[in-house]
């Protein structure tokens, strides 16, 4: 989030949205999450603003999941 918040105001070329979308659903979703709101990036955009902690919630839910029946 901070490198394509630093690119957005130079004008330089963007990391795309589903490519931030995949590192999200590839466990990422709290590195997104934290980088979203420390780099007030995505913020206003309501697909960041709830699918992260959507997916967020999600991995935690696998997690707890595999740890218990594993």
């Amino acid at each position: 989030m901070g490198i394509d918040k630093k690119r957005a105001r130079e004008h330089k070329w963007r990391i795309s949205e589903s490519h931030l979308w995949v590192v999200c659903l590839l466990f990422g979703s709290a590195g997104i999450g934290a980088g979203m709101y420390y780099f007030r990036h995505k913020t206003k955009h309501i697909s960041f603003r709830l699918g992260v902690p959507v997916c967020f919630i999600l991995h935690v839910g696998l997690g707890v999941y595999y740890f218990m029946f594993y």
